[in-house]
């Protein structure tokens, strides 16, 4: 397989551990671009993002989340929110920001980044939106915890492509 976008798609995995280098600003607004060019429903981009560097505000996020460790050892996160504003139907913009997630996991591996997408954190997103100093009208759907990946092996597998498709037709 020779074409960039199928081997960034088959390469990534999630990343847990991470160098202490910290994450260049420039890089992590190139991943946000990233995202912002996902499909959105009517094109109502109806996704915001936090970028967070500081240790106190990593300090303060890693307390909502049984993933304590991931987001101390993250240099940097991107919490990525639903505007309820500019929301038009709940299901598709849930599934827009999915699709921006995934952008921004893509970009992140082009970088030469590792990422995790941190989803338990939702269960406390109303105490997210306080630490962060935002209005309740911004909806958390998950935190990507990013930077620089600690050496190791990444290994993944996935069922053969036959136990997914039910029929063709």
């Amino acid at each position: 397989m020779s074409h960039p976008v199928l081997e960034a798609i088959y390469k990534r995995r999630s990343v847990r551990q991470f160098l202490p280098d910290p994450v260049a600003l420039d890089d992590l607004k190139e991943i946000v671009r990233a995202g912002i060019w996902a499909p959105s429903g009517l094109n109502n981009q109806p996704w915001r993002f936090v970028l967070i560097q500081d240790q106190q505000t990593r300090r303060q996020l890693a307390e909502q989340t049984s993933y304590r460790q991931v987001v101390l050892a993250a240099p940097a996160l991107i919490a990525v929110f639903l505007d309820r504003g500019a929301m038009y139907d709940q299901v598709k913009d849930q599934q827009a920001a999915g699709a921006c997630i995934q952008n921004m996991l893509l970009a992140v591996e082009a970088l030469g980044l590792g990422a995790v997408w941190l989803g338990q954190i939702l269960k406390n997103k109303d105490q997210v939106n306080n630490i962060l100093e935002l209005p309740v009208d911004l909806d958390l759907m998950a935190v990507l915890a990013l930077g620089r990946p600690a050496p190791g092996q990444r290994a993944s597998q996935r069922k053969e492509l036959e136990h997914f498709i039910v029929k063709t037709i």
